[in-house]
């Protein structure tokens, strides 16, 4: 057993100590932006805590009669003077998404999402302008169908050039006017990407082709635009991304392909095979080419392992049928870019992943259409894809033709607040998992909590509770999780849905009416945290409808003992073996609803809500544990119900996790969890009637329990055999615990909460009350080191050990509380 607070042997201690240092800046109230990155940086930028967002001039506009029309491609312009004073800004939002420039250059990307209805506004610095006239020209994607991405929405844009407070080029008004063309070098009609985001990329281009960005005489045939109805408008809140570049550190292989060979068996995805009301998109009559099984047939031969540095300037000669594998170093998300030069007309493809599969770039294997195509004239071409992706590696296939590639680069879209942080100690091996769990969260944080960057881009509930506070960790914020709440707060319904449901992911349009009821009940558990993180009162009292009606939707199914019974849609535990046994009465199910009504009794003061978790939990445990494991699910039979044989190691987790056991009340089944179970398992198959957790959530839950009673060096020591084989493949961490799926996935970053809260020993920053507590159970390494943002401030932590003692130095914002507690069983000294 450990004891509390022992700082010498012997001696219980508990120490209070108020240290001062200077405060950290907090934002500035000002009129202009001068970098689009993060408010960390030594840069000025729009306060988008101002609630009050609007236009001086613009309306929302889009091309006469097409506003409903799928994968519609525009391209808007303006020409204006540079302003005499003042800095301009392009104070932009759209749907579904747009690309802006500033004479030919890259400006930014957006907007931030929002929910139904509304639309966020994001303001982007015009920083590189020219003497004279200039141009801002702005690409929008229109794409009007359903997904987990993007919603559903009729196109539009809305834009105005700003600069001390005189409007130099609107959508409408009086300033210069954006006029409008249809870019129809995007092919329209092509298949979905995936079942959860919209259209692949097909261009035709021609050298020309992006003049109009540039160059006013450039070709650029108008099209008659309408104002369309008015939106209702959101603040972006969220740092702007930097965009920064990065390019291949390796070329992998060249190569040869044979193209049109035989495939015994066609992969024809969901996002192919199903479009129709449910599922919008073209259907395979209508489409104009389908590369996912043009590039089935393709096979690389003659494959020559290079393994070489890349050189961005040295020409990658590309013949007819012949590829090129490169290697970025790490799985990154953003936009492919390439110079391209061809001397005769060329068709190229560019496909993609996160790992190699057998020595190649498998673009199917996450079941979503990893590839971009060109069909070049002859010319030379600066091409950037305008969706971001997600890979490791990239494979460049000439079909036709032939061309020489250079500057190959992937335009960085990630989160930019993550970088301040900072954890080291003396196992760089757990370097190397923070950093992956830094990178992972980067790329999944940037509007929303997504579960990945790549296949979906979703907001889902239950990913985003274990996301959410390495936010806050990484950025010292919750403005992220502001949006993300206020996404669910501001629909007045959610359609498709029954009444009271949440959307299982949001912003998305769920027209098959599929929902997971168990992460509605996350919801619920992250939004109190979010109220003690955020001392957001306002937001958490605005969402009490929303979570009694949730409430009330659960009432339904409650049998004659209380217990939620035959829930509707999908039941989702987590993705392993208890997934099948979730009817009729789920008990981790009903472990998470006492807690979920545990949290709404305490957020909103409501008594019975308590009442109604103790007795819930007091039943859980007189049906499901059996006097050695907790069982999973009940059946009704009869008319009776009959308590099954089925048992999860996820199931045990939620019981100790939810507070249904204790190591207290059930130590013999503690014992063998933390001594059994886990990484060493998979060797050993001890208990195989209990089957294994997988990654999500079962494994998670794990190193939560470990911490929560103590056990911090068995946890570090797990977080090496849970993730580090990870890190090392990927430079990311895993939505499973292999390959087969996601290998970028937002609640795996939650490691960095661990190792800062486990290793590092900073157990809780309240920001609310200015308290830092530091809980120290000695993880057996040398020593540690570790910065934390807040809004006041950095907190800083440092320990190292010498013989039998251990120093460690702090510092926190001015006016923050520092306690102490040594859970080691070695003095744990300050080092003034």
């Amino acid at each position: 057993m450990h004891n509390r607070f022992p700082i010498f042997a012997g001696v219980t201690v508990f120490t209070l100590i108020a240290i001062s240092v200077v405060l950290w800046p907090s934002g500035c109230q000002i009129s202009e932006i001068t970098d689009p990155g993060s408010a960390g940086r030594d840069k000025t930028r729009y306060d988008d805590a101002d609630e009050n967002v609007s236009f001086c001039s613009a309306r929302p506009i889009w091309p006469e009669g097409r506003q409903t029309e799928k994968n519609l491609f525009v391209g808007f312009r303006a020409v204006f003077k540079r302003p005499e004073t003042g800095r301009a800004v392009l104070r932009i939002t759209g749907s579904s998404v747009y690309r802006i420039f500033l004479n030919g250059t890259f400006v930014g990307y957006g907007p931030a999402r929002g929910p139904h209805g509304y639309w966020r506004v994001d303001q982007w610095p015009l920083q590189t302008m020219r003497p004279g006239k200039n141009i801002v020209a702005i690409e929008v994607s229109g794409y009007n169908i359903n997904g987990y991405y993007l919603l559903d929405q009729p196109s539009f844009l809305q834009a105005e050039v700003v600069a001390d407070g005189k409007v130099l080029a609107s959508t409408a008004g009086k300033a210069a006017q954006f006029k409008a063309s249809i870019l129809t070098n995007r092919v329209q009609k092509v298949q979905r990407y995936s079942f959860q985001r919209p259209f692949i990329e097909y261009y035709r281009l021609n050298e020309q082709h992006d003049h109009w960005r540039s160059e006013k005489s450039a070709p650029f045939v108008k099209t008659n635009c309408t104002i369309v109805p008015d939106k209702k408008l959101l603040p972006r809140r969220v740092a702007y991304p930097r965009f920064s570049m990065r390019q291949p550190v390796r070329c992998v292989s060249r190569g040869r392909i044979q193209t049109n060979v035989p495939v015994e068996r066609l992969w024809k995805g969901r996002e192919l095979t199903r479009i129709g009301p449910k599922l919008k998109g073209f259907t395979m009559d209508e489409l104009e080419l389908i590369p996912s099984i043009e590039l089935q047939k393709i096979k690389s031969m003659m494959t020559a392992q290079l393994n070489e540095p890349y050189l961005p300037d040295k020409p990658l000669k590309l013949p007819q049928n012949s590829f090129a594998i490169l290697d970025i170093g790490t799985n990154l998300t953003g936009f492919i870019g390439a110079r391209v030069k061809c001397n005769k007309k060329t068709r190229l493809f560019v496909t993609f992943d996160e790992i190699l599969s057998d020595g190649d770039v498998n673009f199917k294997r996450l079941r979503c259409i990893n590839a971009v195509g060109y069909e070049l004239q002859p010319g030379t071409f600066t091409l950037e894809t305008f969706e971001p992706y997600t890979m490791r590696y990239l494979k460049l296939l000439v079909l036709d033709g032939a061309c020489q590639v250079t500057n190959v680069y992937l335009r960085d879209y990630a989160n930019p607040e993550a970088s301040r942080a900072h954890f080291a100690c003396s196992n760089p091996r757990l370097n190397r998992i923070f950093e992956a769990a830094r990178e992972t969260f980067r790329q999944n944080a940037l509007d929303i909590f997504m579960d990945c960057p790549s296949r979906e881009r979703a907001g889902w509930l239950c990913d985003s509770f274990f996301t959410s506070r390495v936010a806050f960790d990484l950025c010292g914020n919750t403005t992220i999780e502001k949006n993300f709440f206020e996404n669910y707060l501001l629909p007045a319904h959610f359609e498709h849905h029954p009444e009271g449901m949440l959307p299982m992911c949001y912003p998305a349009d769920h027209y098959d009416g599929r929902f997971i009821p168990n992460w509605a009940m996350w919801f619920v558990i992250q939004l109190e945290e979010y109220l003690a993180r955020s001392g957001d009162r306002e937001l958490v009292d605005a969402l009490m409808p929303k979570v009694m009606s949730l409430l009330k939707y659960f009432e339904r199914f409650k049998n004659e003992d209380g217990l939620l019974e035959k829930l509707e849609s999908w039941v989702f535990v987590e993705w392993s073996e208890a997934n099948r046994f979730v009817q009729d009465v789920s008990y981790p199910t009903n472990m998470l609803y006492a807690a979920v009504l545990q949290a709404a009794g305490r957020m909103y003061g409501r008594p019975e809500l308590l009442r109604q978790a103790g007795e819930l939990r007091d039943r859980i445990r007189q049906q499901s544990f059996d006097g050695e494991f907790f069982i999973d699910n009940a059946v009704r039979k009869q008319g009776k119900l009959q308590i099954t044989q089925n048992r999860s190691e996820v199931c045990q987790y939620f019981a100790f996790f939810f507070d249904v056991a204790s190591p207290q009340t059930h130590g013999k089944l503690w014992n063998a969890l933390r001594e059994k179970f886990g990484p060493s398992r998979a060797t050993t198959k001890a208990y195989p009637q209990v089957h294994p957790a997988n990654s999500f959530v079962g494994n998670y839950l794990r190193l939560e329990l470990l911490s929560r009673f103590g056990y911090c060096r068995q946890l570090k020591d797990e977080l090496i055999d849970f993730f580090l084989y990870m890190a090392d493949k990927t430079g990311t961490l895993w939505e499973n615990t292999r390959t087969s799926a996601s290998c970028n996935h937002g609640f795996a970053s939650h490691v960095a909460h661990c190792l800062y809260r486990d290793v590092l020993g900073v157990h809780r920053i309240d920001t609310q009350n200015r308290i830092v507590e530091l809980r120290f159970a000695d993880p057996g390494l040398e020593w540690c080191d570790g910065k934390i943002p807040t809004p006041h401030g950095m907190v800083s932590v440092r320990w190292w050990t010498d013989n039998d003692k251990i120093f460690y130095q702090a510092s926190v914002p001015a006016g923050y509380i520092l306690k102490v507690e040594n859970l080691s069983t070695r003095p744990f000294l300050l080092k003034r």
